[in-house]
């Protein structure tokens, strides 16, 4: 499907400023949109929206439905009713550069548990209704998402194949006994899933109304302490006791010797294919009520995935299999129509993979950073993209364009200089403009390249698992050039988006 030529920011919403610890939905979010609007930008690009797992990573999330209760406008709250003036104020250290995960789940959470109290104690008519209009509506996921986030906690985190074996096997009575012990945290999570969803609809309506498509991401793996691989256990690949037997990962690539051991339960897509990959369906569907186009993590693992042993401490002693292949996206496409999916084919890309993609007629990627260790026949450089393609200066994965530069090899830096015109000093300048000027139909730049921000703002590293998706933008980043500079270049290379009435 050929995207609309265009242009975005790449910016999760953590991201963003904010007096509560992290960025979220409320009055900082719309001022981005406003802000985008002015930059000439068609496209906000986040990360995986929902809640953060293992090293506060939105990639190993409980949930492949459930939204991140950090996000959670405290202020809207308030505006309801269920939080008091006085609950608004920190009372913790919450610094405005960075997000201190630890300090930020404490303040939020019990924010949000006072907001519950107070909703289930005198919510008025209309939006008791509301509460339950969206429990029934989203019940094939949010009953067993909420149980298992009571359950989690009810055993202070640990792993579910570590709970009593009743409840690791889900036996039903176990289950309807949980439901009762645990029903005020039950509810506690639906309220939280409830009032994320609420709010982000709200957003996306305001951002589409002033012509801002979202893309949201979809890791191609789930958390193997999820409710996910919990309540459909026989669509992974799991012992009897509920452990996974194989786990998912890459080999020895760009970003690690020994390869990266991910440790996600791997599918078997034998079961998902002989029930028509319902999961999938429903998965993307609910996906699609969030965001208006969709990029796929890991895209080559439908063609072919990496195995590792359970085992095996790093990802070296793994083997290749095969992936689903077309029936998934045949399927996807029976079910779903031709949604717009955005295929992240980075890494060992081998002809299959390329020939899916280009099967369903789905947008590849292009990384700049990626361009300039070789030659001029490096299929990253600019001269090699094509209209079917989605590039970036770096993403989340990379250093920022400017740590890039500075940790660059001397054949890089020069290849880069000479191929871009330029000198470090506007490396980031440079690169979003190699980016925007490229004939691939999409270009998403990371707002840390628009600043020109170094290494210090990188988002994530690969392969390690503390310290990162810690970046937020600053109190008042956005300096008065920016905007006019960026819709200039969308002016100049042909992505300056048809506005609403416009």
């Amino acid at each position: 499907m050929r995207l609309p030529r265009a242009s975005g920011i790449l910016l999760h919403p953590t991201s963003l400023p904010g007096p509560h610890g992290c960025g979220d939905l409320g009055a900082e979010a719309y001022r981005f949109v406003d802000w985008l609007v002015q930059a000439g930008q068609a496209l906000w690009q986040v990360l995986p929206l929902g809640v953060i797992g293992a090293g506060n990573s939105p990639y190993a999330s409980p949930s492949a439905f459930a939204g991140n209760p950090l996000l959670i406008d405290l202020h809207e709250l308030h505006a309801r009713g269920w939080l008091a003036e006085a609950e608004l104020a920190a009372d913790v250290a919450l610094p405005g550069d960075r997000v201190d995960f630890a300090a930020t789940v404490s303040f939020r959470m019990r924010r949000l548990q006072a907001a519950a109290s107070a909703f289930f104690a005198a919510a008025d008519g209309e939006a008791r209704a509301e509460y339950d209009a969206f429990v029934a509506a989203h019940a094939g996921w949010l009953e067993d998402f909420a149980l298992f986030m009571a359950l989690s906690e009810a055993h202070d985190g640990a792993e579910w194949t570590a709970w009593p074996g009743a409840l690791v096997h889900r036996d039903p009575q176990a289950l309807r006994r949980a439901q009762a012990e645990h029903a005020e945290r039950v509810a506690f999570w639906r309220f939280g899933q409830w009032c994320f969803y609420r709010q982000w609809a709200a957003l996306r309506r305001y951002a589409n109304g002033r012509g801002v498509r979202l893309v949201g991401d979809a890791p191609i793996f789930v958390g193997g302490h999820s409710a996910d691989v919990w309540t459909n256990q026989a669509l992974f690949e799991l012992d009897t006791d509920g452990r996974p037997t194989v786990v998912a990962g890459v080999p020895p690539d760009y970003f690690s010797a020994t390869g990266q051991r991910w440790g996600n339960p791997l599918y078997r897509w034998d079961v998902h294919a002989a029930d028509g990959f319902g999961w999938w369906l429903r998965r993307l569907r609910g996906i699609f009520e969030l965001v208006d186009l969709v990029r796929i993590d890991h895209f080559r693992g439908f063609a072919g995935y990496w195995e590792i042993p359970a085992a095996e401490p790093t990802a070296i002693h793994g083997r290749w299999r095969p992936g689903p292949g077309e029936a998934l996206f045949e399927a996807v496409w029976a079910g779903l129509g031709r949604v717009p999916i955005i295929a992240e084919d980075l890494g060992l890309i081998t002809p299959d993979v390329t020939a899916l993609r280009q099967r369903f007629r789905l947008p590849g990627m292009r990384v700049l950073q990626f361009a300039f260790g070789g030659d001029a026949t490096n299929p990253f450089l600019p001269h090699h993209h094509t209209p079917d393609s989605v590039v970036y200066p770096g993403t989340h994965d990379n250093d920022t364009c400017v740590g890039w530069w500075a940790g660059a090899a001397a054949h890089e830096r020069e290849f880069a200089a000479a191929y871009l015109r330029c000198d470090g000093d506007d490396i980031a300048a440079a690169m979003v403009h190699a980016a925007l000027g490229s004939v691939a139909d999409t270009a998403i730049v990371a707002l840390q390249d628009v600043l020109a921000l170094d290494g210090r703002a990188r988002m994530n590293f690969p392969g390690r698992a503390e310290g990162w998706w810690e970046w937020r933008v600053g109190p008042s980043p956005l300096e008065p050039a920016c905007a006019p500079r960026l819709a200039a270049l969308g002016r100049l290379f042909d992505r300056a988006p048809p506005r609403p009435g416009g």
